[in-house]
């Protein structure tokens, strides 16, 4: 009822300064300021032109000081392929917006008003509604098509070489999984989820897989030029993984795993010297608003050659050699025997790995 209320004041205030605008107009007519208003109209429709002029200055400028400075190249291989696309757009949208905003200040001011110029009504031609349907038609058609054919190639299979890394967000911050000796990521449940107990996954242990899991946060190692799968996940709310030097960007939803793969061109240290910043991180962030903390969700990605990454993840422990590092064992349940059986040792575990 208020809103109703309140929607008819605002349409009762506009009719009521039109009127006021309108009358003010007559009364201007009436006392002879037809010749100020007609120098205004001329006033105004040169304004028209030079708006014209400075805006499309102001736009050249902007493009010229701001071209390849706002993100600078992509470092990736999808992230080259959305450039391009981005590029086709910009020139099409471009040449549209040139057009029209030169024809729309023109005309402004080569149809100003005049007294010796009768309107001509043009109120309808089969042409000219085919060529302004059709040809945008075709046109955002084009994009589309692009938009989808990079979408599927993002989120479709990736190679079967690809590195996997499972990527979870919380709030607020990140955490990275990767796969052990076996190749195979563990069982988790959500329930098992404690940080308190240094499982923030909730990596089951009675599941030999989890053993070799390493689990760090906020620093994620790529290699450079091989493929990675990135497995998202959320373990409360809503976050979204964005990849701004890559181009990537996808939801992470809590209990709907969803991916995407790309392969990074650069090094860390390569994107140093090629943005001339010493202080260069990849970074990953949160582009949903998750909380009260969102602003401060970011972690760092570290491209390195396949050498270094071998070296740094034969430094990490797995999670469950850290949470059992005291020699403490976990437990698991024969399903037929209903005996308690011990888990293997973290110490031969750490052995057998070496």
């Amino acid at each position: 009822m208020s809103t109703t209320f309140l929607i008819l004041i605002l349409l009762l205030g506009f009719l009521i300064t039109f009127q006021i605008a309108k009358a003010s107009e007559y009364v201007a007519v009436l006392k002879g300021e037809k010749k100020a208003f007609e120098s205004n109209n001329r006033i105004n429709g040169f304004l028209m032109m030079v708006f014209l002029v400075a805006g499309l200055i102001g736009v050249y400028w902007c493009n010229e000081l701001f071209k390849g400075k706002v993100l600078g190249e992509a470092a990736s291989q999808h992230g080259q392929q959305i450039d391009n696309m981005l590029h086709i757009t910009f020139i099409i949208t471009g040449i549209v917006f040139l057009i029209t905003q030169i024809l729309l200040f023109w005309f402004a001011y080569k149809y100003q008003y005049s007294e010796t110029r009768k309107s001509y009504y043009f109120p309808h031609d089969n042409r000219l509604e085919m060529i302004w349907t059709v040809i945008p038609a075709i046109a955002l058609t084009v994009l589309v098509g692009f938009g989808l054919f990079y979408w599927f190639r993002i989120t479709g299979d990736a190679p079967k070489d690809a590195l996997k890394v499972e990527v979870t967000g919380k709030q607020f911050g990140w955490i990275f999984r990767y796969e052990g000796k076996d190749g195979v990521f563990g069982k988790k449940y959500y329930q098992n989820i404690s940080d308190a107990k240094n499982n923030s996954l909730g990596l089951l242990w009675d599941d030999p897989a989890t053993h070799d899991d390493i689990v760090v946060s906020n620093e994620m190692y790529l290699i450079v030029n091989k493929p990675v799968k990135l497995i998202i996940n959320s373990r409360d709310v809503i976050h979204d993984v964005g990849l701004v030097h890559f181009r990537m960007k996808m939801d992470a939803v809590p209990g709907t795993p969803t991916t995407m793969w790309f392969t990074p061109l650069f090094t860390t240290e390569e994107m140093k010297k090629k943005t001339n910043n010493p202080n260069f991180e990849y970074e990953i962030s949160c582009d949903q608003m998750c909380g009260k903390g969102h602003y401060g969700m970011k972690g760092v990605i570290k491209v390195v050659s396949e050498d270094e990454f071998i070296l740094w993840h034969a430094k990490q422990k797995s999670n469950y050699a850290q949470v059992f590092e005291n020699g403490e064992a976990p437990v698991k349940k024969d399903s037929t025997l209903k005996a308690v059986i011990p888990a293997p040792a973290p110490a031969a575990l750490i052995a057998a790995r070496n």
